[in-house]
C-alpha cells in the first residue's frame, strides 16, 4: 500500500504542477492584456483517513486557481480619449448588445466608438446614466436607468440667448429726445444667429429708456426673422441715472426682451437684460461723452447662447463624465459611467475578454458614482495595466518545475521498488 500511496501521491504532484505551470503561462501570456489579473496556483494537501501513529498512507495534492481580481494595476497615460480606468474597487459594467444584452463587468476600459457611436470594446458596450448639460443624472442612478452609451444622442449643439449683461454709457450731454442705437447677437432655439437692435432715447435729466426692433438675420440684415421683439411690458425699459452718473434704478427690474415668431420655428425667447448694479458703474452710466456728437459708448455686451455645431469630439473626465464638445466651441456633458461594486468581487465568474459576470459569491452589483461610497475614481485617458510580474512568474515556473522534475523522480523509484519487489518473488 505505501508503494502504492507513494505512487499516487506523485502522479497527483505532476497533475498538479501541470495546472501551476498553466497558469503561469496564462499570467505571462497576458502581460500587456490591459486589465488583466493574474491568477495563482493554491495547493492543498490530500490526508487518507487511513493515516495513524503508526502506519502512513499518503494522499498526495490537489491545486486550485485564485484570481486576483482586487489586485490593482498601474494606470498608464494613453492618447484615446475614451479610454478610461479605475483607481480602486469596482468595476465598469457592460452589456452584450445596445439593449437588452446580457450584463458582463470588466476593468478593461480600452473603448472606442463604434459607427452608430456607441462606446464599446470588443463587443461589450459600455453603460452609464445620461445627464443633463451640467453633468446631473437624468432621473436616478439605478440599473433600471442604465443605458449604453451613444456619443452620438446628441449630434448637433445650439442654444438660445437667455441673458445679455451690457457695459456702455450713455452721454449726459444730449439733448431730450436724442436717440442713439447698438446692435446685440441673438441666438435663437435653433442655434441661428440674429441681430437685434436697441435704441437708446433720452427722456429727461438723468432718464432714458431702451427699446427693440425685431431681430434680423446676420447674413441678411434687411430681413426680420421674428414677428415680434419688445422690451419690458410695455415696449420700453426706463432707466434712472443718479447725478454721479451711476446707474440708479431700471424699470421693470430685472430688464427682460421678449422675442416671439421666430420665422425658423424655433421656440420663443426671453433675454434678461444685466444692466448694471444700481448705484454701480459696472454696466450703464451716464457720463459728458466730451464729443461735439454725442454717442453712446458700448464698452461690452456680453450674450450666452452658441450657433449650431456638430460634435466634434468626445472625452471622458476623472469623475466619469463623458463630455461632448462641439464644432461651435461648446463642451456638455452627456453621461456618467457607472462604477459596480460587490460584496465578494474574488467570487466573480471569469470570461474571456477581461470579463466577468456575478455569482451567488460575489453578491449583485452595487452601482455607484466614480469615488463615491467606496467605488473607485475614473480616470480618462488612462487604462489600467495587467497586474502580472514577469519576474515573479519565472521565479513560480522554476519552482513548478523542480516540483515536478522530483515528483518524477518519485515515480521512477517507485517503479524501480516494485521491481526489486518483483524479482524478489521470482
Amino acid at each position: 500500500m505505501s508503494l502504492t500511496g507513494a505512487l499516487s501521491s506523485a502522479i497527483s504532484a505532476l497533475s498538479a504542477q501541470s495546472q501551476s505551470l498553466s497558469m503561469i503561462s496564462d499570467n505571462i501570456a497576458n502581460t500587456s492584456t490591459t486589465g488583466y489579473k493574474t491568477t495563482s496556483a493554491m495547493f492543498d494537501d490530500l490526508v487518507t483517513a487511513s493515516s495513524n501513529a503508526t502506519s502512513y498512507a499518503s494522499g498526495g495534492v490537489t491545486v486550485s486557481g485564485r484570481a486576483n481580481i482586487t489586485q490593482q494595476g498601474l494606470l498608464a497615460a494613453t492618447s484615446n480619449a475614451t479610454d478610461v480606468a479605475i483607481q480602486g474597487s469596482g468595476f465598469f459594467v457592460v452589456s452584450s448588445a445596445t439593449s437588452g444584452g446580457t450584463t458582463s463587468y470588466t476593468r478593461n476600459g480600452a473603448f472606442s466608438t463604434d459607427n452608430a457611436g456607441y462606446l464599446e470594446n470588443n463587443g461589450s458596450y459600455l453603460e452609464g446614466w445620461r445627464t443633463d448639460s451640467d453633468g446631473n443624472v437624468v432621473g436616478n442612478e439605478s440599473a433600471s436607468n442604465l443605458a449604453a452609451i451613444n456619443t452620438q444622442v446628441a449630434s448637433t449643439s445650439g442654444s438660445a440667448t437667455t441673458k445679455t449683461t451690457i457695459a456702455a454709457n450713455l452721454p449726459s450731454d444730449a439733448a431730450t429726445g436724442d436717440t442713439y442705437t447698438s446692435s446685440m447677437t441673438v441666438y435663437d432655439s435653433l442655434g441661428a444667429a440674429n441681430s437685434m437692435q436697441i435704441t437708446w432715447t433720452k427722456t429727461g435729466t438723468n432718464e432714458w429708456s431702451a427699446s427693440v426692433a425685431k431681430p434680423t438675420s446676420t447674413s441678411d440684415t434687411t430681413t426680420a426673422t421674428a414677428t415680434s421683439a419688445t422690451a419690458g411690458t410695455s415696449g420700453t425699459i426706463d432707466i434712472v441715472f443718479n447725478t454721479d452718473g451711476s446707474l440708479k434704478s431700471t424699470s421693470p427690474s430685472p430688464a427682460t426682451v421678449t422675442v416671439s415668431g421666430w420665422t425658423d420655428g424655433a421656440a420663443d425667447s426671453t433675454i434678461t437684460m444685466n444692466l448694471g448694479t444700481a448705484g454701480g458703474t459696472d454696466g450703464l452710466t451716464q457720463y459728458a461723452s466730451g464729443e461735439t456728437t454725442p454717442t453712446v459708448n458700448v464698452t461690452s455686451i456680453d450674450s450666452d447662447g452658441l450657433s449650431y455645431g456638430k460634435l466634434s469630439s468626445i472625452a471622458i473626465g476623472k469623475n466619469g463624465i463623458v463630455d461632448a464638445t462641439y464644432s461651435n466651441g461648446q463642451t456638455i456633458a452627456i453621461y456618467k459611467i457607472a462604477v459596480a461594486t460587490f460584496a465578494d468581487p474574488t467570487g466573480l465568474s471569469a470570461a474571456s475578454d477581461g470579463l466577468y459576470s456575478a455569482t451567488v459569491t460575489s453578491g449583485n452589483a452595487a452601482l455607484q458614482a466614480s469615488g463615491e461610497n467606496g467605488a473607485g475614481t475614473i480616470y480618462g485617458s488612462e487604462l489600467e495595466s495587467s497586474t502580472t510580474d514577469t519576474s515573479s512568474q519565472f521565479s513560480s515556473m522554476i519552482s513548478a518545475q523542480q516540483a515536478y522534475s522530483a515528483a518524477s523522480q518519485v515515480i521512477s523509484t517507485v517503479s524501480k521498488m516494485y521491481d526489486t519487489l518483483i524479482s524478489a518473488m521470482r
